[in-house]
């Protein structure tokens, strides 16, 4: 609770008792409305100070002028219980809605409580701790066990596992060693690191996620914005018809003036539009404190109201589906063991850091004898001819076996495929390809399970390996060999297929996809923990490499419209109910009370809940 909220409540506490005093003790007229008045001092002078202030700057309609308006007709009608106690049931729910929001900010300042306070530089082989604003790129610093890193670099001494849960939402730590990239905003939890940094502070990437939370509340939905616009003119509106109520029935059939005030000031109170000012950007705030609670990023409410309507969504396949990294997948032997061929071909190709190489090595697994190998000759456009333990080895495409006149038994599998030929004689296939990404399969569901029309995927590929993935996983559609322009033109055609209200999501990893994230109603980047062009790209980042949270994102969404939607409902018709019956002279004061504060607090109570996410993340496995 903040000071200003704990001098709210001592307050609140003093009119209660003064409120008592009032009503329940044998008082004198005049003292009885000497107490009144005293309690009305105390717990309404800051809404009429702010009443006078804001018609002096030409801010007249809103709710503090709506309020003492109402709460000081009533006095001077003698209606003393009743205009003090609307005035303090509106305090106690303005300290409520206070309360509410500082909690709901809060929460969400403790999940991108990232900013580092301060960076161990080493200078003059000391270590000194400056603000890390003043750290060059460059200059090497030191994160000991329990501080967070301060700037993004590179590892050049130490092991250790990074807390990365602010950032990703994942609970896991990640190992690192020297040699790893590691991005500001993670909690060193293990052992010493040495880092040499990239980047300023200003350019690092806690300050670019900070600078996106910060700025999310500036890109308002339609419901946000037609919040904003039905306030504005709303409020003189009901100014004018409570007017218009105080003077036109007393004239017309003749009751006393009296009677109709009454009613006109009960009809002001009841109009505070509050309940809606203040729950629905609550509601949208809280679900894009929901979204990073799970580690994805949204930039704006606008974009949270898009995901909410997603009918399709497209996928680039490299990065985005599968991993981007090779591995071997298939191993057909012919007249030696599986892992005999497996050895051949990791020895061949010992020399070489391509992928398709090193995903070789890595499926051998065990240490090279470089002693065994004797000449390597590379095959420009073929592969490569190694001496293995004094015998001959071919490795490489279809061509290589031609050119060697090595009869070889032809591949149908869907992938790259390396033929080998040991001394003379064919030895088998290995089929390497690009790995799925385990999450992947579970998310094409997850995805159809939340009511997402179609899934599509773009790739470079040939045809038959963007098939062969889309129909691994489940998709509707794949768009096979197309070039980054071809990509853009595919959307565009999409883009034609939604419906009037539906949208289109497209998911690349937000370097290489940047003029389609744009193009898609909603661009999301996928594992973009570190990625700078991800960050800028998208309007929706997710800091993990699981395409499973676009599902949770999307439900995050329309759980928060929904929300919002309950809450102009509830709020209006009620509103409008009680202010026909106060027009009509069935709702007094007191139901004015409920009318707003009541409505208010039950409204922001529904819109704290766009912050529990929890229970709506799809199962993935």
């Amino acid at each position: 609770m903040t000071r200003k909220q704990k001098h709210m409540l001592y307050r609140i506490f003093l009119a209660v008792v003064l409120f008592a005093a009032g009503s329940l003790l044998p008082l004198s007229a005049t003292m009885e409305t000497g107490v009144f008045l005293l309690c009305y001092a105390v717990i309404g002078w800051d809404i009429v100070w702010k009443a006078i202030t804001n018609i002096l700057h030409g801010q007249i309609f809103d709710e503090n002028f709506l309020m003492t308006i109402a709460t000081i007709g009533a006095l001077f009608l003698g209606e003393h219980s009743e205009g003090v106690a609307v005035m303090l049931f509106y305090q106690v729910g303005e300290w409520f809605q206070s309360y509410a929001v500082s909690k709901s900010r809060r929460s969400i300042a403790s999940l991108m409580d990232i900013r580092p306070d301060y960076a161990n530089v080493e200078r003059n082989g000391k270590l000194e701790q400056v603000d890390p604003d003043e750290v060059q790129i460059g200059d090497i610093i030191v994160v000991k066990p329990g501080e967070r890193v301060p700037l993004d670099g590179k590892i050049i001494k130490g092991t250790s596992a990074l807390d990365t849960s602010a950032l990703t939402g994942e609970s896991m730590p990640r190992d690192v060693e020297p040699g790893m990239e590691v991005i500001s905003g993670c909690i060193n939890q293990t052992g010493i690191l040495t880092i040499q940094t990239s980047k300023e502070f200003g350019e690092s990437t806690v300050s670019k996620i900070l600078d996106l939370v910060e700025n999310a509340s500036d890109k308002k939905g339609k419901t946000e914005n037609f919040i904003s616009r039905f306030a504005r003119y709303y409020t003189p509106i009901v100014v004018i018809a409570a007017l218009i109520l105080a003077i036109l029935p007393p004239l017309v059939i003749g009751q006393p003036f009296s009677v109709w005030i009454y009613r006109a000031l009960t009809f002001l109170v009841i109009s505070c539009p509050c309940a809606l000012v203040i729950s629905i950007p609550l509601s949208f705030f809280g679900g894009i404190g929901g979204a990073s609670k799970i580690g994805v990023l949204v930039k704006g409410s606008n974009y949270l109201e898009a995901l909410a309507r997603a009918e399709m969504v497209v996928f680039d396949k490299t990065g985005t589906l599968t991993k981007g990294s090779f591995a071997v997948s298939e191993i057909k032997a012919v007249g030696m063991k599986d892992s005999q061929l497996l050895e051949l071909a990791a020895y061949a190709e010992d020399y070489s850091n391509h992928p398709i190489s090193q995903s070789i090595k890595k499926a051998y697994g065990e240490n090279i004898d470089k002693t065994r190998i004797g000449d390597v000759q590379e095959i420009a456009g073929h592969g490569v001819r190694a001496v293995i333990d004094g015998k001959v080895v071919f490795a490489g495409n279809a061509k290589l076996m031609d050119k060697e006149n090595i009869s070889y038994i032809p591949s149908s599998a869907i992938g790259t495929i390396i033929y080998l030929s040991y001394d003379g004689k064919y030895a088998g296939s290995i089929v390497i390809e690009d790995e799925i990404k385990a999450d992947a399969p579970a998310a094409i569901k997850a995805l159809k399970t939340v009511g997402v029309r179609r899934t599509v995927m773009l790739t470079g590929d040939a045809d038959a390996v963007g098939k062969k993935v889309a129909g691994r996983l489940g998709l509707d559609q794949a768009y096979t060999e197309l070039l980054p322009a071809d990509k853009v033109d595919r959307v565009e055609d999409m883009l034609k297929q939604t419906s009037e209200k539906g949208k289109l999501v497209f998911v690349g990893d937000g370097i290489n996809d940047a003029p389609v994230l744009a193009r898609a109603d909603v661009g999301i980047a996928m594992g973009a923990l570190g990625s700078d062009a991800a960050i800028e790209a998208a309007d929706v980042v997710l800091m993990t490499d699981e395409p499973s949270k676009i599902a949770s994102v999307i439900q995050i969404a329309r759980k928060t419209i929904r929300i919002a939607n309950q809450n102009i409902i509830f709020a209006l018709g009620i509103k409008i109910l009680v202010l026909i019956l106060g027009a009509l002279g069935y709702a007094n004061m007191w139901a004015a009370v409920f009318a707003d504060v009541g409505v208010s607090v039950i409204a922001i109570l529904n819109a704290i809940r766009a912050m529990r996410v929890s229970k709506f993340i799809p199962p993935v496995h």
